[in-house]
């Protein structure tokens, strides 16, 4: 079964057309210099050999795949390629979306990339974290449109007390999705504005609290303890909360990402990657890498700058949008 085959399996027909669209057209970048690359390496060899094998190693490093992944994949394909006694180079493209597809995906189901939703009538603690300048806010603006969307009563904390201008610009976002915002001022207590939003979340009958961070890396122990304290609060409050830690992602800046990635899995559990600006690079590759080196699941992508542009991750529609016109659909 391929990956639109799947993605039918998951979604009505006319969500299937929507979703593979929306991929297509935002992965174009990576799609372009990806797929050319291919589609050159296959024209040069015709015949499945070694030369071809490390030349198509070499497409997926250049697409920020990581070295570690792109070995266990040329493994897997490898041995792929062998059980279906694949010769000629222009049947590999199938061989290589679903290898990829199976990467990423590895013993896991298809809902990997499923919030962590409680059942009605229960609160869904949603905490943001990620450093400055990669879209946090602006993906919790979005992560907000989208639950209200859904029917879901949602609220904001502006726990991002320290950068100046952090809570103009949530509430800027909740008056555009017409959510409610709890707030303190500048320089607060982060803990005390996610305690007074729990208090009021509760109160309001809210479905979502989503909760933003400081985004500060310069002293991981002040942030380690800031983490802490916020995480305390919130399981004292609710036990067993917070039920996402979402950690936010600039797709455009490649492996310092990955770094990005392992520092704060460091230092909090995360749960999830929101991945932004997936539309704005050519390294899309960088998604399997967040996935295979750190086990942590892609569960948002950034494919445009709209508010509803703000995707929920389906790995068959990303390996879509790397390969859209070189397989059969």
């Amino acid at each position: 079964m391929n990956f639109i085959q799947r993605l039918k399996r998951r979604f009505t027909q006319d969500e299937t057309n929507e979703v593979s669209d929306t991929y297509k057209k935002g992965m174009e970048k990576t799609r372009n210099s990806f797929s050319s690359r291919i589609n050159d390496l296959i024209a040069r060899y015709r015949r499945v050999d070694e030369d071809f094998f490390e030349e198509l190693e070499e497409v997926l490093i250049t697409a920020d795949v990581g070295v570690s992944t792109v070995m266990e994949f040329i493994d897997e394909l490898r041995m792929e390629v062998k059980r279906r006694n694949i010769k000629d180079t222009k049947d590999t493209r199938e061989v290589i979306s679903e290898t990829l597809v199976s990467i990423y995906q590895g013993d896991d189901d298809e809902t990997l990339s499923d919030i962590n939703m409680q059942k009605d009538g229960e609160l869904t603690v949603i905490l943001v974290v990620g450093v400055n300048g990669v879209g946090k806010t602006t993906s919790i603006g979005k992560l907000a449109n989208s639950f209200k969307q859904d029917g879901k009563k949602v609220v904001l904390a502006a726990g991002d007390t320290f950068r100046a201008g952090a809570i103009e610009q949530l509430e800027e976002w909740g008056k555009r999705t017409e959510v409610d915002v709890v707030k303190q001022s500048e320089g607060s207590d982060p803990a005390a504005v996610i305690f007074d939003a729990i208090r009021a979340a509760k109160s309001r009958k809210a479905d979502v609290l989503i909760c933003d961070t400081a985004g500060r890396l310069q002293n991981k122990v002040n942030l380690m303890n800031e983490l802490e304290k916020v995480n305390r609060i919130i399981e004292r409050e609710i036990p067993g909360a917070p039920h996402e830690v979402l950690l936010v992602l600039d797709a455009t800046t490649g492996q310092n990402a990955l770094s990005q990635a392992k520092t704060f899995s460091g230092v909090t559990n995360v749960s999830g990657i929101v991945l932004t600006k997936l539309d704005g690079t050519a390294k899309g590759g960088i998604v399997l890498a967040i996935r295979k080196e750190l086990s942590i699941p892609v569960k948002y992508v950034g494919l445009g700058e709209g508010v509803e542009d703000l995707q929920p991750f389906e790995p068959d529609a990303f390996v879509y949008g790397l390969f859209a016109g070189m397989i059969e659909e």
